[in-house]
């Protein structure tokens, strides 16, 4: 073998040594999330158990007794505060559920007409209130008056699905990969969707409210004189039990 086929071969060698560290190189710098076997996971619990916007349900029970046809103070204010909920966050009519052939039937039926007058002070149009007779089953528990509305609602779940072991197994191929388990974050996205109080803002921001013109006046004010625009508050130094922090 003559010695240029001997250097032939070796630039050969070298060449190909040459790309496959290139190609390693390349294949870890392409490495993502999914393919970690890491404390990076591959899968997202949001996408796992999503926050839905789906239309729900707010209600209240009235309790009414065979001798009593009116409402109590309490249940007055649950009313009016059904009401003032309604306008605010309704997107159906109140439906009002009253007991028929029951022990309390008459009071109920005069609990009804009073609640209907003052859900109409309250601004909830007549064309917006529906009554709904029922029976009751169970002769033994007592009939009530339910009001309804259905409203938009955030919801997530259900919770406390467990496909597979935590623990290492030969069914369960997620726990060599290092992925989350299935039922992992979904308390927190159902108690996220249980907290929001306007569910449309998961989906879009609110529009921006205009400028408090007067405390910005004197802030632009201030900033023109030199002073420091902070807000003062004369009183917060009596809160203060002792000097020390001054």
């Amino acid at each position: 073998m003559t010695r240029n086929t001997q250097a032939g071969r070796a630039r050969t060698l070298s060449l190909l040594g040459a790309l496959v560290v290139s190609a390693i190189a390349l294949g870890g710098c392409n490495l993502t999330g999914d393919n970690l076997a890491t404390g990076t996971v591959g899968d997202d619990y949001r996408q796992r158990h999503p926050i839905a916007v789906t239309e729900g349900e707010q209600s209240i029970v009235v309790f009414v007794g065979r001798a009593r046809g009116n409402l109590t103070e309490a249940q007055r204010d649950d009313v009016m505060g059904l009401a003032r909920t309604w306008r605010r966050e309704g997107t159906g009519a109140i439906a009002i559920d009253v007991p028929a052939d029951s022990s309390n039937s008459r009071s109920a039926q005069a609990v009804y007409q009073e609640i209907r007058g003052l859900l109409a002070s309250m601004g909830v149009p007549a064309h917006a209130i529906t009554k709904r007779s029922y029976h009751l089953d169970d002769p033994r528990a007592l009939p009530t008056v339910r009001l309804s509305y259905p409203k938009m609602a955030a919801v997530a779940g259900p919770c406390g699905v467990w496909p597979s072991d935590l623990g290492a197994s030969i069914y369960n191929p997620n726990y060599n990969q290092n992925k989350q388990y299935d039922n992992f974050g979904c308390a927190t996205q159902r108690n996220l969707a249980a907290m929001v109080a306007n569910p449309s803002d998961l989906e879009q921001p609110r529009t921006e409210t205009a400028a408090y013109t007067p405390r910005r006046t004197i802030a632009f004010d201030k900033y023109r004189k030199g002073e420091s625009t902070a807000t003062a508050y004369p009183e917060a130094e009596k809160a203060k039990l002792s000097d020390a922090a001054k």
